[in-house]
């Protein structure tokens, strides 16, 4: 097995691939960088954080994660530099290309007299109110800084008297203003003046008491360790934990400082001693001028269109008709969803419409992120208004989305909304909706089983699917599940759900096994399985085992993969690729060949010990023919494409896959026009 972590630095930088390529359009190059930024950033808060408390263990370490973690950090330390080197290089390429669409990001020294009076009246209207300038080289206590914020570390002196100097810090106030501020245009230039220098040209101003003529501020800032130490008092509610927890956070352990390299090393000896950090090179990132480009993913849309991706408008299913009762719809048939292609709309109206028909008793819903402006709850809320029983488990423990789940779950309370969380050890990790209806006594129930979050806005750019049935066989183990959470995790038997803790792992590794023996009887066996992250050894234990069998095994993994695939005599017969394109590819998917009768699931669930092991995740099997169909139409898709997948081989060093044949695939594209064609076709045979 391989490092984890490594394997996940080699996803990340197939972001800087997209953000380097020139048949990607400009401004979404410039996202990729800020997603690339993004991700790193919570790499540092969870993934190096946890090396770095494993390093206190020793010895034990080395047993936990098959490496020692002294020396996985180290070269993390050296793989984030060199990937810091290229991001800067395509930073710089895309400044040129943007001067040649007329749009400039210019700093302090570059402004024209009309464009430094309007920085100046900005400045004194907009940004003076919300900054707070700390004089503090001879403060006390030195201010916390916090995790996701930037910081400009300036120096003043007069050159009248050099020696004299002074330090301050100001925190850019992102929270509170853009990041980016559009600047008058000149003769169909567009020019755009990131925050930072706005601040930066207004220092003479801001420090004007201290009659200093120079002024030099350098971008610095601190990564801390995001994990919640929950405690075990029993007294106290899990609210009330993870609310203090989340206070213990803002004041984690640094586990990364960023500062720009110009920086002088007398204000950086400063810096280093007030923040009481331990110089351990893993720990410090020289970088450039700006830091914090996550960002870049929210830069203006200015410019034509051309130098944007297009979003096709979300299709409808082709067996959902407006108007007519999609509870009515599910009972005659299964349908599976698929997002983004297909429209989210559809949960929201199954909900809404089971808000308020009569013949609804009660809801259950599983809540792990949810969006700003919910419709999800919206929908909930008015079911409990009109009198439904409605049971939401909302998960608290959802990693930087703890604060909004708890207002969520306060919300829902206020409105009679039964509420349930998890125990703190264990995560509801499940993607369930179950609606209950009775009619003339007989009781019918519907449920929606997903890949991804009920989130109307990730919706609209992870690729997920929600499998919505009344079979049932299904239904009555989705109640089962419910009765669970319900039920302080009393233990269930489960004959068609696969749900972890309980028998997920034991099924899969049995699912694996038949395909071996299978293999080992000369019959056909085959395994395709579509992922976020593979990195269970137990699991890729077994799957070496199928390919040391001759079981063919395909894999598309867009994360942590810590399989090495195409090893002679341990690993031939399996095939990997990830692939990276405008969607965030976040489906999990598997079909067993299983002796001819094949097998599909979708689930909530990667293959990863905690999913397995310490999360509450439903995986469900696919019995309806045509959507068995739809599935392995999706995947051979996804599987052909040549133009955004990437090999993922021993070396993981990102090649571009190559297929047989000549023809251009670029599965995004053609899933979207597959799922269309699915649609008319739908459409014309209603008309018959």
């Amino acid at each position: 097995m391989r490092s984890k972590e490594l394997s996940w630095l080699s996803f990340n930088a197939r972001l800087l691939q997209e953000a380097r390529d020139p048949l990607v359009p400009l401004l979404e190059r410039i996202k990729f960088l800020g997603i690339f930024s993004s991700n790193l950033d919570e790499f540092f808060r969870v993934r190096v954080a946890t090396l770095k408390r494993l390093e206190r263990l020793g010895k034990k370490a080395v047993k936990l994660i098959g490496d020692s973690p002294e020396k996985v950090l180290k070269k993390i330390h050296e793989t984030v530099l060199a990937q810091r080197g290229e991001f800067e290089q395509i930073y710089q390429e895309i400044l040129k290309e943007l001067a040649q669409e007329k749009i400039f990001i210019i700093n302090e020294r570059e402004l024209s007299e009309e464009q430094a009076g309007f920085v100046r009246q900005y400045f004194r209207e907009q940004v003076r109110p919300a900054i707070i300038p700390i004089m503090i080289d001879r403060l006390e206590k030195f201010p916390d800084l916090k995790d996701h914020a930037i910081y400009l570390a300036i120096r003043m002196w007069s050159s009248q008297n050099p020696a004299k100097i002074r330090y301050a810090l100001i925190e850019v106030p992102t929270d509170a203003l853009p990041r980016f501020i559009l600047l008058p245009e000149d003769n169909g230039n567009q020019y755009i003046m990131l925050l930072d220098d706005l601040i930066r040209f207004s220092l003479g101003e801001i420090f004007a008491m201290f009659l200093f003529d120079r002024q030099e501020a350098y971008t610095i800032k601190l990564t801390r360790d995001a994990e919640l130490d929950i405690s075990d008092d029993f007294s106290d509610s899990l609210v009330r934990k993870i609310s203090k927890s989340l206070t213990q956070r803002k004041r984690g352990k640094p586990v990364r400082f960023i500062y720009d390299q110009q920086i002088p090393e007398d204000l950086l000896t400063f810096l280093i001693k007030r923040l009481k950090l331990m110089k351990d090179e893993s720990n410090f990132i020289p970088g450039g001028r700006y830091h914090n480009f996550k960002d870049f993913i929210n830069f203006p849309a200015v410019g034509p269109e051309t130098l944007r991706y297009r979003f096709p408008k979300p299709l409808p299913h082709r067996h959902i008709q407006p108007g007519r009762s999609l509870l009515e719809t599910i009972r005659e048939r299964d349908i599976l969803l698929h997002y983004p292609y297909q429209t989210f709309d559809h949960l929201i109206d199954f909900l809404r419409e089971a808000a308020i028909d009569p013949t609804v008793s009660s809801i259950k819903m599983t809540l792990y992120r949810v969006a700003k402006n919910s419709k999800v709850i919206n929908a909930l809320i008015s079911a409990a208004r009109n009198g439904k029983s409605v049971t939401v488990s909302i998960e608290l423990q959802a990693r930087f989305d703890e604060e909004a789940n708890i207002y969520w779950s306060n919300r829902l309370q206020e409105e009679g909304v039964r509420v349930i969380h998890s125990a703190p050890n264990i995560k509801i990790h499940a993607k369930l909706l179950l609606v209950t209806q009775k009619i003339k006594r007989k009781t019918i129930r519907y449920a929606s089983i997903g890949t991804g979050n009920f989130h109307e806005a990730t919706a609209r750019l992870y690729t997920d699917h929600s499998l919505f049935t009344a079979d049932s066989h299904i239904t009555e183990e989705v109640k089962q599940v419910f009765d669970v959470l319900e039920n302080n995790y009393q233990r269930s038997n489960f004959r068609h759900l696969l749900v972890s803790p309980f028998n997920m792992r034991k099924t899969w590794l049995r699912l694996i096994q038949n395909e071996i023996k299978q293999a080992r009887d000369g019959k056909e066996a085959y395994i395709i399985v579509k992922l976020n992250n593979l990195t269970d050894p137990d699991i890729i234990k077994k799957l070496y085992q199928a390919s040391q069998a001759g079981v063919t095994v395909q894999l598309m993994v867009r994360g942590m993969f810590s399989l090495v695939p195409g090893v002679e005599g341990m690993s031939e017969n399996i095939r990997a690729a990830g692939i990276i394109d405008k969607y965030l590819e976040h489906s999990r998917l598997f079909v067993f060949c299983h002796g001819g009768d094949a097998k599909y699931f979708l689930s909530s669930a990667d293959w990863m010990p905690r999913n397995l092991d310490r999360r509450v995740e439903v995986a469900c099997p696919i019995y309806d023919e045509e959507i068995q169909q739809e599935i392995r139409r999706y995947l051979d898709i996804q599987w052909r494409d040549n133009v955004k997948a990437r090999a993922l081989n021993k070396d993981l060093d990102n090649q571009y896959r190559v297929t047989s044949g000549d023809e251009r695939v670029r599965c995004q594209e053609m899933l979207y026009e597959y799922l269309q064609q699915a649609h008319q076709a739908g459409v014309e045979a209603e008309k018959i």
